[in-house]
């Protein structure tokens, strides 16, 4: 129970505080977000990190908190992948990073996301801690947990593979966050800053060596690629990815005004990704009617349905085929665009959220209705 003593929900948004949150941290705030504002009568959505100088991060709209552990973060994720017994608090928990406790208090129940089995399939493209630190986590949750939640499918069945468990497991998909379905008033103000080139292929994501962002500059380099420059918007992760080529511009992380502006006026996003569990920027994209092309990774094929073009993964001549597939055919476009649409409206952080809250009021909380 909270302090005020009503059912509580905590999420354990500590990814807000990572120095590089990356899509794993948008999903955590806006989930959280939506949690809060689906909370059946009576709950309590609170957030909860690690010790930390200044949580202020983490603050997200309608959630409580956020409320503080005892130690820090390197510390809590050796302790919980020790299996030390620290409860984060609540009745339930709900884990959007596989950074969660692996020992479950009595008469408590615990939910986990697992984004993508990246660590078993890529460990090549994490840091050897993490890629062993991961596989050791989500191998206990779905052991420990009482329900797993998986963005795609194809994760479900991967995941299946390597690490089999009891935990029930969930698909649910993500959503778009509403800063970014449309441009801000000040969009054009916002392209002159950013020098917006009046047509240009983008890439959205963390740099990082699975995001294929080098077979997307090789592609570019070729003789027959688009005559188009390649913007790149995200903070610089790990593995040193060379982005250095007189056609692309790095933006690095922009606000979600300044994102709105430069995904809704790209001519297509490109996807190249060598592994992910759902795509979160291809999904943006289709709903900002931005034509995709994106890699044959089996989560990107799920989620685009049919409505982007794809390129054979790690393959920079597959790549410029598709990339021309809609900058060479306005006709290709517009039909790409009202494909990606449809398909995007398929996916809400509401609807999101309302699956989770069913799922954590499956494990025996029952008698409430979810706020629609």
């Amino acid at each position: 129970m909270s302090p005020l003593g009503v059912p509580e929900l905590v999420v354990l948004t500590d990814q807000l505080l990572a120095p590089v949150p990356g899509g794993t941290g948008r999903y955590t705030r806006e989930l959280a977000a939506a949690l809060a504002a689906t909370a059946p009568d009576g709950w309590t959505v609170t957030g909860v990190v690690a010790r930390c100088a200044d949580p202020s991060a983490a603050q997200i709209d309608g959630v409580e908190g956020p409320r503080m552990l005892p130690v820090p973060r390197p510390v809590l994720a050796r302790l919980w992948q020790r299996g030390v017994p620290l409860w984060p608090g609540g009745d339930a928990v709900h884990a959007p990073t596989p950074l969660a406790p692996t020992v479950v208090k009595r008469g408590r129940t615990l939910v986990a996301t697992v984004h993508d089995t990246v660590p078993w399939t890529h460990p090549e493209t994490l840091t050897p801690h993490g890629a062993q630190w991961h596989r050791t986590m989500v191998s206990r949750l779905v052991r420990k947990a009482h329900g797993i939640v998986v963005p795609t499918a194809a994760v479900a069945k991967e995941l299946a593979e390597y690490a089999p468990g009891s935990a029930h497991v969930q698909v649910i998909g993500h959503g778009v966050t509403a800063a970014l379905a449309v441009q801000p008033p000040d969009a054009d103000a916002v392209a002159r800053r950013l020098a917006l080139p009046p047509r240009y292929v983008l890439a959205v994501g963390t740099l990082e060596p699975r995001k294929g962002i080098d077979v997307l500059i090789e592609a570019m380099g070729l003789p027959d690629a688009p005559d188009l420059p390649v913007l790149l918007v995200g903070a610089t992760g790990w593995g040193n990815v060379d982005v250095s080529s007189e056609r692309v511009r790095l933006l690095g992380a922009l606000t979600d005004a300044e994102l709105a502006v430069v995904l809704h006026r790209a001519t297509v996003l490109a996807v190249p990704s060598l592994a992910e569990g759902f795509g979160l920027p291809l999904l943006e994209a289709m709903a900002a009617g931005v034509p995709v092309v994106h890699s044959d990774v089996p989560a990107l094929v799920e989620v685009a349905d049919g409505a982007g073009v794809t390129a054979r993964i790690g393959d920079p001549k597959s790549l410029v085929v598709a990339l021309r597939t809609v900058t060479d055919d306005p006709a290709a476009a517009r039909a790409a665009s009202d494909r990606g649409r449809q398909r995007a409206s398929r996916f809400t952080w509401r609807r999101a959220a309302e699956s989770v809250w069913t799922a954590h009021l499956g494990l025996g909380t029952h008698g409430y209705a979810i706020r629609r």
